[in-house]
C-alpha cells in the first residue's frame, strides 16, 4: 500500500533546521502526500526520507515535483557524469580502471551552496546515499535564515542592498574547473554571479544571508580589504551549533535541501572507504 498524506510522520529534529519524513516510497507517491511533504520542506528546510531503494528514474522523477531538474555542473576535468541522465551528477570517490566515476572525492567540501555562481543557482538539491560508509562523511546544514535573524543590528543594516561576486572558477572542494585560470586582476573581475548579500526566499517570503562560498568572493563596490574584512565577518556566523542540523548518511537515506536557504559541507573520510551518492538539482529563480 502506498503512503498518503495521512499515513505519513513528519518528525523533526531536536535541532534548529531539519526533520525526517517516516513512512514514504518515493516510487509509490500520491500527489497529496508530495504536498504534504513540499509543505514540511518548506517548513524545517531540509528533509531526511531513509531506507528508499530508487534507480535514476525514480530519483528524477521524484525530484521533478519540486520543479524541473538542472543539468548536472561541470566537473573539475570537464567530462560528464552520467550521459544516459544529464541531470543526475555522480558524488563517488570510487575509482574504476583508473578513472573517477563521480566527483568531490573523498576531501572536504567546504561550506557552500549549490551553484551559487551561476545567475540562477538551483532552488533545491536532492541527494541520494547508494553506498555509504556509515560514519564516515558527514554532511552539515546551516540554517541562513538564523544566522541573519542573529546577526548585530548594526551589521545587518550595513549589508542591506550589498551584492556579492560568487566565484565560478573552482568547485566546494576547490578544485580548479576547466576552461578556468588561477586568479584574475580583481575581485569584481572574477568570474562569477552576483547576488544579493541579503535573499529573499520566493515561496515563503522569509530573509536569509545569502553567502554561497568564500573563496574569492568580493563584496561589489567595496576595496578588496574592506571587502575581506566584511565577508570574514559574516563567514564567522557559518555553521554556528545553534543553526545546523549533521546527516549521518546510512545507505537508502534520501536529502533534500532548500538551496535559497540553506548552507552545507561535508567532512572528509578515509578515501579506501567507498561511497557513491547520486543527486539531482531543481531549477530556480534569480536571487532577490
Amino acid at each position: 500500500m502506498s503512503a498518503t498524506a495521512d499515513t505519513i510522520e513528519v518528525v523533526p529534529f531536536e535541532t534548529p533546521i531539519g526533520a525526517e519524513i517516516r513512512g514514504v516510497d518515493l516510487q509509490r507517491l500520491h500527489d497529496a502526500t508530495f504536498a504534504a511533504i513540499k509543505r514540511a520542506w518548506l517548513a524545517y528546510k531540509v528533509l531526511r526520507i531513509r531506507g528508499q531503494r530508487i534507480d535514476d528514474d525514480a530519483l528524477a522523477g521524484f525530484s521533478a515535483r519540486f520543479g524541473t531538474l538542472d543539468r548536472a555542473p561541470i566537473k573539475a576535468v570537464g567530462t560528464s557524469y552520467t550521459p544516459s541522465r544529464p541531470e543526475v551528477t555522480v558524488i563517488s570517490n570510487i575509482i574504476l580502471d583508473g578513472k573517477a566515476i563521480g566527483g568531490l572525492g573523498s576531501g572536504e567540501s567546504i561550506w557552500h551552496t549549490d551553484m551559487s555562481y551561476n545567475d540562477i543557482p538551483p532552488d533545491a538539491s536532492v541527494l541520494y546515499g547508494i553506498e555509504v560508509p556509515e560514519g564516515h562523511g558527514d554532511t552539515w546544514f546551516c540554517d541562513m535564515e538564523r544566522v541573519l535573524e542573529d546577526l548585530p543590528a548594526a551589521l545587518r543594516a550595513r549589508i542591506a542592498g550589498l551584492t556579492c561576486k560568487h566565484d565560478s572558477t573552482r568547485n566546494s572542494a576547490g578544485e580548479l574547473r576547466q576552461g578556468y585560470q588561477e586568479s584574475y586582476p580583481s575581485g569584481e573581475e572574477q568570474p562569477g554571479a552576483v547576488h544579493p548579500l541579503i535573499r529573499t526566499h520566493p515561496e515563503t517570503g522569509r530573509k536569509s544571508l545569502f553567502l554561497g562560498r568564500r573563496r574569492n568572493a568580493h563584496v561589489m563596490g567595496l576595496p578588496r580589504a574592506e571587502s575581506e574584512a566584511l565577508l570574514d565577518e559574516l563567514w564567522a556566523q557559518v555553521g554556528r551549533s545553534d543553526a545546523t542540523w549533521i546527516q549521518t548518511w546510512k545507505q537508502g537515506d534520501v536529502v533534500i535541501c532548500d538551496n535559497r536557504c540553506v548552507m552545507h559541507r561535508r567532512d572528509e573520510f578515509d578515501p579506501s572507504l567507498r561511497r557513491l551518492m547520486h543527486r539531482t538539482q531543481i531549477q530556480g529563480t534569480r536571487p532577490f
